[in-house]
Formats: structure tokens, C-alpha cells, sequence
């Protein structure tokens, strides 16, 4: 079995990707399962400067292999806000509801409410560095909807769906998934090596 440290805190993200990574003869541990529970850096003005930072933070200080991953949701009528602030668009607080319910009130009764979700995952393995990127798009739904996921996913509608990423089971999301779409570029990578 080949480790590799995903350089967050976030326990869904963790879980969602090791899901992905069932059968691969890859297993991701946490910062925490190394011991590290401080927040990264996230400074750098592109979900890609963001990714990079962290994933060369983690192979600084502790010499293993790991990725990282910024995402950003980016609304076509608010210019591709909130992207890099995603996860601080209400607030500091980094409060889903509180993201969520700006986002709502911002696009208010505009009709037109495309969007896209978009990681990207950079790797630091065997002293290089890859870059791996995965895009869904759909649509800001009016209202809140569904109980499963996390962050904004009750009022993101992908493309070719009746319902949000909320309203869907995990593998369900997984398979559509801007970070599933990612995931399966880095695992494909991994199998090669």
C-alpha cells in the first residue's frame, strides 16, 4: 500500500478521496494522521498558487510525497466570483450558511445563474511536481435543497441533473464531481508509476 498525505484538514475531502482511490493500492492519510493540526497558508491569488503552496509546505516540512487541492466555485454572473475566496465568501468564519446565503443574496432574481465548480490538485511526488485539474459545471439553484455533501453543494445543480450535489449519495457525486474528475486524472497518473 502507497501513502500519500492530502494536505488538509478537512475530513469530507479525505473520505470522498479515499472512496476514489478504493482498489488503487493507494490509501491518503491527513495532516492530523501526521500530527499536524495547524490551518495552511492559503495566500496566493489562483486555486493552482494555492494548491502548490500547500503541497510544498507539507513536503518541506515533512519530506513526504502528498497533494493538495484548492477549489473554487466560480458563478458566471458574479465574473467568476467567489473562486479563490470560496470558502471565506460569507466570512471569515468559513460558515457554510453564511457562504451560502451571500451567494444567494447576491444573485437574488437573476435568471441566468450558470456556474462551475473547479479543483485542482497539485501532487510532490518523487521530487516533481504534477498538476491535475477537474471541472463540473451546472447552475446556483433559488433555494437550498438536499442534506448530504457539504459546503455550498445544497444549492449547486449539476449540468444533467434534477437535483443538487446535496440531494445526491456519494457515489453518485463522486462519479460527476469536479473533485472526482481531478481525482481520476491523479489516480491515472499514479497507476503509471
Amino acid at each position: 500500500m502507497r501513502h500519500l498525505i492530502f494536505a488538509t484538514g478537512n475530513a469530507h475531502k479525505v473520505l470522498e478521496v479515499n472512496q476514489l482511490l478504493e482498489g488503487t493500492g493507494v490509501e491518503v492519510k491527513s495532516l492530523v494522521q501526521i500530527g499536524h493540526t495547524a490551518e495552511l497558508e492559503e495566500t496566493q491569488d489562483t486555486l493552482q498558487g494555492n494548491a502548490l503552496q500547500k503541497a510544498r509546505f507539507v513536503r518541506d516540512t515533512y519530506g513526504m510525497d502528498c497533494f493538495s487541492e484548492d477549489t473554487g466555485l466560480e458563478v458566471d454572473a458574479l465574473a467568476g466570483a467567489p473562486g479563490v475566496h470560496t470558502a471565506y465568501y460569507g466570512g471569515a468564519a468559513r460558515s457554510a450558511d453564511q457562504n451560502m446565503a451571500k451567494l444567494l443574496a447576491e444573485l437574488g432574481n437573476i435568471e441566468a445563474r450558470g456556474a462551475q465548480f473547479r479543483t485542482v490538485i497539485a501532487l510532490c511526488l518523487d521530487g516533481e511536481e504534477h498538476l491535475f485539474e477537474g471541472i463540473c459545471r451546472g447552475q446556483i439553484s433559488t433555494s437550498r435543497s438536499g442534506k448530504d455533501g457539504f459546503g455550498y453543494d445544497p444549492v449547486f445543480q449539476p449540468e444533467g441533473y434534477d437535483r443538487t450535489f446535496a440531494e445526491l449519495d456519494a457515489a453518485a457525486k463522486n462519479a460527476i464531481s469536479h473533485r472526482g474528475r481531478a481525482v481520476q486524472k491523479l489516480i491515472a497518473f499514479l497507476k503509471q508509476q
